[in-house]
């Protein structure tokens, strides 16, 4: 059953085929058992309808795969009590390592001290508590947070509206921290009715974009920290009659198909979701392959880069 060559092949078949014909099945758990290993691994997600995400997901399938692992996904639905239930189920699956991002209210790691106590490798992606155990693999947010408020600055937008998420994940306070510091180095003042924070919810980032064109005087620079977001307010900005960018230029977060699609196309940050899914499962792979397993902080920060379209250029068209 396991192509053994020192057994003749026309065995071999005959004893597969009469196999197939009784409903026979190989128990691979009891097999993994036997070998300490259950060649699976856990990975939990804060949500499933992200095109960021599933591009996260692709690549830590790509490298699993390669390497002959399962996945067993879980969803936490931005809920810190479905998390720690879905490290809890995971633990007791035996699963040989976990890759996984923070919910919004998720405030420690308590819940994964099971995993470090018995040297089994954590990788935190995405939203991670930077100073705690195990590798972590994130952008440099709050210069991607800068850069982007830089650019409607460098387009001679001086009232920049940011509309975020929960500032107690490090991906969304640190981008605000970027954008404060932008407005900062350009002497522009903070004006705190300029911020809104929600949960990025199809509801609220319709409820989010009526308040913006609501508001008198309108503002003339606006920096999302999603692209979803950003889409909807182009979207709401039209049918008011707001010009964009000629009236308020828009920029976005994480390069989703979204981005362009819509009209006009949106300039956003590029967060390579397919690299950090390929870097957080290579990882984890090289420490169950025998590379020393760290629950100490060890911070990996990939590039991003800001992708200019047309949503934001109050100047011009794109040249070149």
């Amino acid at each position: 059953m396991k192509d053994n060559p020192v057994i003749n092949k026309q065995t071999r078949t005959r004893i597969v085929e009469k196999a197939e014909e009784m409903g026979h099945r190989s128990n691979n758990f009891a097999s993994n058992l036997r070998k300490q290993k259950s060649h699976t691994i856990g990975v939990i997600v804060h949500e499933l309808n992200s095109n960021f995400i599933t591009s996260v997901l692709a690549g830590i399938e790509k490298v699993t795969a390669i390497a002959n692992y399962d996945l067993i996904i879980g969803h936490s639905s931005e809920s810190a009590h479905k998390e720690e239930a879905n490290v809890n189920n995971l633990f007791h699956k035996r699963v040989d390592g976990l890759i996984t991002a923070l919910a919004f209210d998720t405030e420690n790691l308590d819940h994964y001290e099971p995993f470090f106590e018995r040297n089994i490798p954590i990788v935190f992606f995405d939203r991670v508590e930077e100073n705690g155990k195990g590798t972590k693999v994130f952008i440099d947010n709050f210069k991607a947070g800068y850069q982007a408020t830089q650019h409607l600055i460098d387009q001679s937008c001086k009232s920049i509206v940011h509309t975020t998420s929960s500032l107690k994940r490090n991906v969304y306070s640190q981008r605000f921290n970027g954008y404060l510091t932008a407005l900062r180095d350009n002497n522009i003042p903070f004006n705190e009715h300029y911020l809104f924070v929600h949960d990025l919810q199809r509801e609220s980032c319709i409820d989010c974009a009526n308040q913006i064109a609501a508001m008198q005087p309108l503002p003339d620079g606006i920096f999302t920290t999603n692209d979803l977001t950003a889409a909807f307010c182009i979207q709401v900005f039209k049918e008011k009659g707001i010009r964009v960018p000629e009236d308020i230029a828009v920029v976005g977060f994480n390069n989703d198909m979204i981005s362009i699609i819509i009209e006009p196309k949106l300039t956003t940050i590029n967060y390579p979701g397919m690299d950090i899914g390929e870097v957080a499962a290579t990882h984890l792979i090289n420490q169950l392959n025998g590379a020393r397993v760290t629950n100490k902080t060890n911070s990996i920060v990939l590039v991003s880069e800001l992708i200019v379209r047309e949503s934001s250029l109050k100047k011009g068209k794109i040249r070149g």
